[in-house]
């Protein structure tokens, strides 16, 4: 590999950076929400109510919002920037967007009115009274499914023209919108408190649409709404919308199979699946997301132009950094996530037994974190060269693997056994992809990336040998036991030197991107 080579693959991109940035802001936000959530409903029938009507509105919003848009529309919308043809493009943009106007408009529709037989299909084993409450607030939060698929339209305008950060922090808005709500409601004696915070929930979904629509109109220039399907660039996205529904189908199935077996577990078990997931989803949208989704553009302009050794660069580029960040924090989980979940969530109804729970779920996906924050980065090589077929087959056959290992460990090892199944389902899904790519552009990795790949396990494992150091010194009991203020210190120390000796090393092993901590400080700053 040239020095040159060397050098691209060590820079960081500012758009990952403006991705990361405002999906940390939402993800800090997030937290706040979920500790008001846990502090209220801990694991109660409450919890799981909501964590189940939340995962149905969600299952269309995941099946036609950012993900599918980005995959159909931002190819062929970047493609037409590129190329010049501007107001081609913002034909095209009109033309999508009344488009999604139509169908969010009858999928609202629709969810409301079969919200009691779709609540029923997803916890076939709850009892009658946990039903009906579901179907109350699947019926409230399904509307917000629309507005989130408008919103992805303005995420995917905004991301084609280079702007990255409103649109992965505007979910700052909807968890505000939940935690003000919640808290508003809990004053005013409002009963059940669950049907307050889904209204929230709503609200939140339409903010967030309304925040990011004036920039993308801006950006997308005088658009004219239209449902022209016969122009070939309509017909190009829609030609790949369908595989990529299919492709983000597969995945919505394999997120509600934990969710439908859990169903048939002990009470609490989708609650501490919900819990462990927010944690678990925290490195998978701050890292893998974020290089995924400020990569696209720029892969979509290489792939059309047949630049196929700068598109080996780039994904090159964009796992090492992924790895970088995501494996300590994988590690991180397993060892100290039980401090990290009584800190964050254990008071209130959530209680010293939940932490231990969701720790335990929280480490089993902890074995599939690499692989499912990488996963967008490969199926976008895929998706930049208009193949969108190709990864959905890869996903059907994660699926499997899936369902398979977590039906064999459910009885066993309850939610955790769940967790493990999701975690091997990635990782197969992940190796596919990356040898499906590698037939396609050539060999991704050289032996340069095996070492880097060895020297980041170094580091990691230095970083775990000083964490366990210091909860040892410093815990004087288990992290459940312990009082908030001694959560607090025990777990900033012990992640403190964690990540201290973790950068230590990795600057003296030369893992470090490109100009170091220096490239976030200033481009942050920027």
């Amino acid at each position: 590999m040239t020095s040159e080579g060397a050098d691209r693959i060590g820079r960081r991109p500012r758009p990952a950076l403006a991705v990361g940035a405002g999906i940390f802001l939402s993800r800090l936000a997030g937290f706040g929400r979920d500790v008001a959530i846990a502090a209220f409903f801990g694991t109660t029938v409450a919890a799981d109510a909501y964590a189940a009507a939340l995962r149905i509105p969600n299952i269309i919003r995941n099946l036609l919002g950012e993900g599918t848009l980005s995959a159909s529309f931002i190819p062929v919308y970047s493609g037409l920037l590129g190329r010049g043809a501007t107001s081609d493009a913002r034909r095209l943009a009109g033309s999508v967007l009344g488009l999604l106007l139509f169908l969010a408009a009858g999928l609202s529709g629709l969810g409301i009115l079969l919200a009691p037989w779709l609540t029923r299909l997803l916890v076939p084993g709850w009892p009658a009274e946990s039903v009906v409450l579901t179907t109350w607030l699947v019926r409230i939060l399904f509307p917000m499914a629309g507005f989130m698929i408008l919103a992805a339209w303005c995420l995917g305008v905004l991301n084609s023209h280079r702007r990255f950060f409103l649109s992965f922090a505007a979910p700052v808005i909807w968890n505000l919108s939940q935690i003000i709500g919640l808290l508003v409601a809990w004053n005013a004696g409002w009963e059940p408190l669950v049907v307050a915070l889904a209204w929230s929930t709503l609200i939140g979904g339409v903010l967030q649409f309304l925040v990011q629509l004036p920039s993308a109109r801006r950006l997308s220039g005088k658009i004219k709404l239209s449902f022209d399907t016969a122009w070939e660039p309509v017909r190009r996205v829609i030609r790949n919308f369908g595989p990529v529904v299919v492709g983000q189908g597969v995945a919505q199935i394999a997120s509600l199979v934990d969710v439908f077996l859990a169903s048939f577990l002990v009470h609490g078990a989708v609650a501490a699946l919900y819990y462990s997931q927010r944690l678990y989803f925290l490195p998978v949208s701050l890292f893998g997301i974020a290089v995924a989704a400020s990569s696209l553009p720029e892969l979509s302009r290489e792939a059309d132009a047949a630049a196929f050794d700068a598109l080996r660069l780039r994904i090159r580029r964009g796992f090492r950094n992924v790895a970088f960040m995501v494996l300590p924090s994988a590690v991180a989980f397993i060892l100290f996530g039980d401090w990290i979940v009584a800190l964050l969530f254990q008071r209130g109804d959530f209680l010293a037994e939940d932490t231990a729970v969701i720790h335990g779920t929280l480490a089993a996906y902890a074995v599939g974190l690499l692989a499912a924050s990488s996963v967008k980065l490969f199926a976008s090589g895929f998706h930049a060269m208009l193949d969108t077929r190709t990864p959905v087959r890869f996903a059907v056959v994660g699926l499997v693997v899936q369902v398979a290992i977590a039906a064999s460990l459910m009885r066993s090892l309850y939610a955790p056994g769940l967790a493990i199944g999701a975690a091997l389902g990635s990782t197969c899904y992940l190796l596919l992809l990356w040898n499906g790519l590698s037939k396609r552009i050539g060999d991704l990795f050289t032996s340069g990336d095996i070492l880097y790949m060895i020297k980041v396990a170094v580091g990691v494992a230095a970083a775990a040998a000083a964490g366990l150091a210091v909860v040892t010194w410093l815990a004087p009991g288990p992290a459940s036991a312990a009082a908030l203020l001694t959560r607090l210190w025990v777990t900033g120390a012990t992640l403190g030197a964690f990540g201290l000796v973790y950068l230590g090393v990795a600057r003296l092993l030369d893992t470090l991107p490109a100009g170091g901590l220096r490239v976030w400080s200033e481009e942050a700053g920027s």
